[in-house]
């Protein structure tokens, strides 16, 4: 059962100072996620497909993260417009709460009107400089209509990452008369207030090509959509899908759960990764930490099931984790659990050592920028 947020899990962000920091420390994680994933490519953990729409997300994500930033630009100012501030699961996520993204998906359907009735930039601009050396004082009003105008031109240009980010396909290949297609998606999982993407490889032995289908392709991106939450696993889910479509075999599915964020300041995790940032917390830019979880699930073979009378359908048997039992409990094939971290975090975590960590993977980020695997 989901856990049921209180009053102190979802907490604003009042301060100008901390919302401006909060943005800027995701801004300086997004950077670096690329280079992980370059990594993860090259140890052939990914795919160049899978690595090309995991890229796609995370500039999506950014996207996002950059238009709250202009929404939220002068929070705590008189800007002679109440906005609320930025709200954040301080307990689970680190993230934003979900209805922070349906409140912008909201804005995004009224951009187009929202910047008609706006002053251009150049207006404000020259207002700003008249205010400043009339009246000689700061044009916070001015200024957070600039920041406004911003908000709604990223809203406008689109590409970002929403509550649902309906399924899109590729085709891998055409072999013996079946198409192979990866198929992918993505939510803001409103449970854990996480940013979830999902990948799907499967064979199409359906004699419209599913991605033309103009009955099966919405039947997918409507079901598949239905499925993503959270807590249900990997078998679940591919196994309902193998249920449901008769001439579409789920090969594999990946599900990659982006986050938690811990950040000191901002979250309450407890346990080893607070201490680490509690007693790495002595210059700026050392004060995070973002995890992430990477699940997979394989077909093993396949099997023939009767359907009706004198047909039969082909059915999928998933690979699970074989270690004790686990693939059972996970309801993958495998696994993995990463963390990025800065360098003086790092060592305070290496040095700690504290038990469940050893099979985390690390990715470093130096001083310089670059990441490095451990």
């Amino acid at each position: 059962m989901a856990k049921i947020p209180t009053a102190q899990d979802h907490v604003p962000l009042r301060d100008l100072r901390a919302s401006r920091r909060y943005f800027a420390t995701f801004r300086q994680i997004l950077d670096h996620l690329p280079r992980v994933a370059a990594d993860m490519r090259a140890r052939n953990q990914l795919s160049e497909p899978e690595i090309e729409i995991l890229a796609a997300y995370l500039t999506q994500l950014g996207h996002t993260f950059h238009a709250l930033s202009m929404k939220y630009l002068l929070v705590g100012r008189d800007t002679g417009r109440p906005v609320p501030p930025l709200t954040l699961d301080v307990q689970e996520s680190g993230f934003p709460v979900f209805n922070e993204l349906l409140i912008m998906a909201n804005d995004a359907q009224q951009a187009a009107n929202h910047l008609e009735n706006m002053p251009g930039p150049e207006t404000l601009k020259r207002q700003m400089i008249d205010q400043i050396i009339a009246d000689r004082d700061i044009p916070t009003r001015l200024q957070f209509s600039m920041a406004q105008r911003l908000y709604y031109e990223e809203l406008a240009r689109g590409e970002l990452f929403w509550a649902q980010n309906d399924p899109r396909g590729t085709v891998l290949s055409d072999a013996e008369g079946r198409l192979r297609l990866l198929v992918h998606w993505a939510v803001y999982d409103s449970q854990v207030n996480l940013p979830t993407i999902y990948l799907m490889e499967l064979e199409d032995s359906g004699r419209t090509p599913l991605l033309r289908d103009t009955r099966r392709w919405p039947e997918v991106q409507a079901h598949l959509m239905g499925q993503a939450l959270g807590g249900l696993k990997l078998l679940t889910i591919a196994k309902a899908f193998d249920d449901r479509f008769d001439d579409l075999h789920p090969k594999s599915l990946r599900r990659l759960h982006l986050g938690p964020l811990y950040a000191e300041g901002y979250t309450r995790q407890s346990g080893p990764i607070h201490d680490v940032l509690i007693e790495a917390a002595t210059s700026p830019g050392d004060h995070w930490a973002l995890a992430w979880t990477d699940e997979v699930l394989q077909s093993e073979r396949v099997i023939e099931e009767r359907a009706g009378w004198f047909g039969t359908v082909e059915r999928e048997v998933f690979a699970l984790d074989p270690f004790a039992g686990r693939g059972a409990d996970i309801g993958a094939s495998r696994m993995d659990r990463s963390i990025i971290l800065p360098e003086r975090p790092y060592q305070v975590l290496a040095e700690k050592a504290p038990p469940g960590f050893s099979q985390v993977t690390k990715y470093v980020v130096g001083n310089s920028g670059r990441v490095l695997r451990y």
